[in-house]
């Protein structure tokens, strides 16, 4: 099904409302969720205007309706919206993504949202935060953002994502530091030092604590949308998730908790006594995520006030903990109590 041609007035015009209509039709009938909003923010790209001005806007230029109805095709085949207007708003920043990076969707938004409330409430002055499995950035770039005085550092494996996180940073200019590390070298119980992971067609990536080995137990929070999915999803994601999320950010093995086991892991070493873990998870790991904590791995008695959260769907979304190890120390270390 193409979008047929609209009336062109004898000034060489289409009417807006015409295309837009056009445009749902066209998009309802590929499958898309959400077909008029998603032809109405298209328009508004198209026509560098904001989608509530697009009610003041009576006709448009052929060209202008020719460019639209190429973008509607391509989001009929089920190109990502955010891939062709090039940005995903997320929280008070429009955070730039395309093909090789996962985009950053609003459930997330609540994730950073009860993150920067427990650091408020914590009354720590200039938090030390760490992004684990940064993607984009969103993440990390909301807490510099929005924490006075937080020290931010962003930390991603991916070549392509690394590009688009540094591309954010750059282009907001927020003070985050961006570190290249694999989180995952620590998920499979391999001890600093041990030989760097690789990456097809890149060299040696160091894992995560050996590049931030100056921020051991020091950290005030650590924070991370890691990949979580169950590979038994593979073959129900929708075409904008399987076709153009990139891998690495989806799929957490068998079931879906390779990723949240690394980062449990990494930050059990990274924060300090009293430190903050929020993580998002899959709908399915409400159980799972916070049962990990009280009892899995060589951490078992030291996370305390572990509480799940949902999203504004009502469904099990992300996991908060407090990190307290025995004699207030790091796991295996000799800390002392303060």
């Amino acid at each position: 099904m193409k979008i047929p041609p609209t009336a062109v007035t004898p000034e060489g015009q289409v009417t807006l409302a015409g295309e837009l209509a056009a445009a749902a039709a066209r998009l309802a009938a590929a499958g898309v969720a959400s077909p008029r909003g998603d032809a109405e923010q298209l328009a508004a790209h198209v026509l560098d205007v904001s989608r509530g001005r697009l009610a003041l806007v009576e006709v448009i230029s052929t060209s202008a309706a020719q460019e639209l109805r190429h973008l509607v095709e391509r989001r009929a085949d089920r190109v990502p919206l955010q891939h062709l207007t090039g940005l995903a708003g997320f929280r008070r920043l429009d955070i730039a993504v395309g093909p090789g990076v996962f985009i950053p969707r609003p459930e997330t938004e609540w994730v950073v949202e009860e993150a920067i409330r427990l650091l408020r409430a914590s009354g720590a002055v200039r938090p030390i935060c760490v992004d684990l499995c940064a993607g984009s950035g969103a993440i990390a770039l909301s807490l510099a953002d929005e924490v006075r005085g937080a020290e931010v550092h962003a930390v991603e494996l991916e070549p392509a994502a690394l590009d688009w996180l540094r591309r954010n940073v750059g282009r907001t200019g927020l003070p985050v530091r961006v570190h290249q590390a694999d989180v995952g070298v620590i998920g499979a119980g391999l001890p600093p030092g041990s030989p760097p992971a690789t990456r097809a067609g890149a060299g040696p990536v160091d894992g995560v604590l050996s590049v931030l080995a100056e921020l051991a137990g020091r950290v005030d929070l650590v924070v991370s949308n890691p990949p979580y999915l169950p590979d038994h999803e593979r073959s129900r994601v929708e075409p904008e998730v399987g076709r153009h999320d990139p891998p690495a950010a989806l799929w957490g093995g068998p079931d879906g908790l390779d990723g949240p086991r690394a980062v449990v892991t990494a930050a059990a070493e990274l924060l300090r006594p009293g430190g903050l873990l929020v993580m998002e998870h899959a709908d399915e790991h409400g159980q799972a995520v916070p049962s990990l904590l009280a009892s899995g791995g060589p951490w078992s008695g030291s996370w305390f006030d572990i509480v799940d959260h949902p999203d504004l769907a009502g469904r099990d979304r992300f996991v908060t903990a407090r990190w307290d190890p025995p004699g207030r120390g790091r796991p295996g270390s000799a800390g002392e109590d303060v």
